[in-house]
């Protein structure tokens, strides 16, 4: 645990935690040097040495004044230790977040990373104030106890020795226990966070199909889950802790015998007898106090090996030197890419999308297309070897333009709109802050949300909630449209973007997207029919290659795949197969 706290803290942190270990050692020390103490003051008092007496009770009250003070400062170093390592910890995460692939991120890792930078970062920022202290002392102090049995009594000091061993294997046993156990604990716990957050944010379609509460079998079952594993990893630590307190009380009863026996056999003073079993008695309670703080230090440690995987988590590499695109066209050049090895989502993938041009990606469901978008924006890298091919952006490798200049020249509108916390006018200004108000107002008007302004009683000043709860479906993706168009970006990147809008909206939008294409370069995933008539270049993707490309008259024509998709997406809206040529 403290080799990772070093990894995790700057410079000052590691000073203060050298500094803070070093008092609690010190500590520690003189708390066993106190309990050793005892044995000269009772030996002196029960012989009736009253001379001898107030002098060892006088080292005795030097050693406890130094203990007091290297107690007080060593925790402020630990209060304050905790304090910085909170603020370094969430920093470091939050650094590290932001600079991971975007394909990084999906509802599986909600629940975990919200527990990381919540109970996880105050469990782990806590070790320095509540748990390195008393474990320093669970070593330190019986050790120093057990130094002072070896050169009063060898007989007792290799029984103390003997039951350090004992206890320390009895707490290793108990630490696997609860390794295995908190692995089901944590991620019941990750697992439900999940589901209760999937359930909140689902709540409309839920209650549409009578989910409720009382019905919700997922949640019910994370729950379920959850309490399984609470279950778990109690029984485990009190079952172990009660293991290891029978061990600890074994030792101190041999103790017993062997001062007894040694009595006895007159080979050691009653009175000094009575003061060793006073000095086992001490030398148990650190014991103790490390079989009760072995649970907390596992979990603590499971909590900052979590940190520490999502810090090793590789980032998006940076190039030292940005190249610059040279234009605002897109090309793959024979892209196989798939998420899992083995296993290619895309199988050598071609395609040269021109300056100031709208090109139309369609294929049935699973062929690619949304992965395609995702690899321009650079989600995911691709593997590096040439035969896994090239993404380009201006004419450069997204890998050398860098995650700053790549952003520059990409819009993005995807299926998944989130709209943040705050104003409508937030929303859309979050795109290009120094945009003025007749750049904000043409945005909304190519988007057609300035007829959702007007609807508002509070106009842009609407709040919007969290996540845009207040607003409709087709709402949403509308505002995250204007957002794109006030970027102003020279490519813009459409995934289903007009899905959740109704036919009226939709032609709108699709002229703000043939508008879009005289002076942008715009690649649009779409089912929707109007959307694809007016592309310039459609490409069909199917089984992750590109089994067509030409334009809807030229694909009509051939009588191919696009032809069929054409003719069954007119039957379903009921439509007559028409050609546009």
């Amino acid at each position: 645990m403290i080799s990772a706290l070093f990894a995790i803290l700057d410079a000052r942190g590691r000073t203060r935690l050298r500094r803070a270990l070093a008092g609690f050692g010190l500590a520690a020390v003189a708390q066993g040097a106190a309990f050793a103490l005892i044995v000269p003051v009772l030996s002196a008092l029960f012989g009736g040495h009253w001379a001898s007496a107030w002098r060892w009770l006088a080292v005795l009250a030097a050693v406890l004044a130094v203990h007091h003070i290297l107690v007080v400062l060593s925790a402020l170093d630990g209060y304050e230790l905790s304090s910085d390592l909170l603020r370094t910890l969430l920093h470091r995460v939050g650094d590290h977040v932001a600079r991971l692939p975007l394909g990084w991120f999906g509802p599986a890792r909600t629940g975990p990373l919200t527990r990381m930078a919540g109970q996880g970062a105050v469990s782990i920022s806590a070790g320095p104030a509540h748990l390195l202290r008393p474990l320093t002392a669970t070593v330190l102090t019986p050790a120093t106890v057990v130094v002072v049995m070896l050169a009063l009594r060898w007989q007792l000091g290799v029984a103390l020795l003997a039951g350090i061993a004992a206890t320390y294997l009895a707490m290793r046993v108990l630490s696997l226990a609860v390794d295995r156990s908190e692995a089901g604990y944590e991620s019941g716990i990750a697992e439900a966070a999940s589901r209760v957050i999937e359930f909140a944010v689902n709540q409309p379609a839920l209650r549409v199909f009578g989910r409720t509460t009382a019905g919700n079998r997922l949640v019910d079952e994370a729950l379920d889950a959850q309490a399984r594993g609470n279950r778990r990893i109690v029984v485990t630590g009190f079952g172990g802790m009660g293991v290891v307190l029978v061990v600890v009380q074994a030792v101190l009863t041999v103790v017993i015998a062997l001062a007894v026996d040694l009595a006895l056999d007159r080979s050691l003073a009653p009175a000094t007898m009575i003061a060793l079993l006073v000095l086992g008695v001490r030398f148990v309670e650190p014991l103790v106090n490390a079989a009760e703080l072995t649970g907390t230090l596992r979990l603590s440690r499971a909590a900052l090996v979590r940190v520490t995987e999502l810090l090793d988590t590789p980032v998006l590499p940076e190039p030292a030197d940005p190249a610059d695109p040279a234009e605002a066209g897109v090309e793959l050049r024979d892209v196989t890419f798939g998420y899992e090895p083995g296993q290619p989502v895309l199988r050598g993938v071609s395609l040269i999308a021109r300056p100031r041009s709208l090109t139309a990606v369609v294929g049935p469901s699973g062929a690619g297309k949304s992965t395609l978008l995702r690899l321009i924006a650079r989600f995911y890298d691709l593997a590096d070897s040439p035969a896994a091919g090239a993404v380009l952006v201006g004419g450069q490798d997204v890998r050398r333009l860098g995650t700053e200049r790549l952003m520059r020249q990409l819009s993005l509108v995807f299926q998944d709109v989130y709209l943040f916390e705050g104003t409508l006018r937030d929303n859309v200004m979050m795109a290009r802050p120094d945009a003025d108000e007749a750049e904000l107002a043409r945005a909304a008007e190519l988007a057609r949300v300035d007829e959702i302004v007007t609807g508002l009683p509070h106009g842009w000043d609407t709040r919007v909630g969290e996540a845009g709860s207040t607003l409709s479906g087709g709402e949403k993706q509308r505002i995250s449209i204007a957002r794109a168009l006030l970027k102003d970006a020279p490519i813009v990147l459409l995934d289903e973007a007009t899905a959740a809008l109704d036919a009226q909206n939709e032609a709108a939008v699709q002229q703000a997207l043939t508008a879009l294409a005289v002076d942008r370069t715009v690649i649009v995933v779409a089912h929707r029919l109007p959307t694809v008539v007016a592309a310039g270049q459609i490409l069909v993707l199917d089984d992750g290659r590109i089994a067509e490309s030409g334009t809807h008259a030229e694909l009509l024509a051939a009588g191919g795949r696009y032809a069929r998709f054409w003719a069954e997406r007119s039957q379903a809206a009921g439509w007559h197969l028409v050609s546009s040529g």
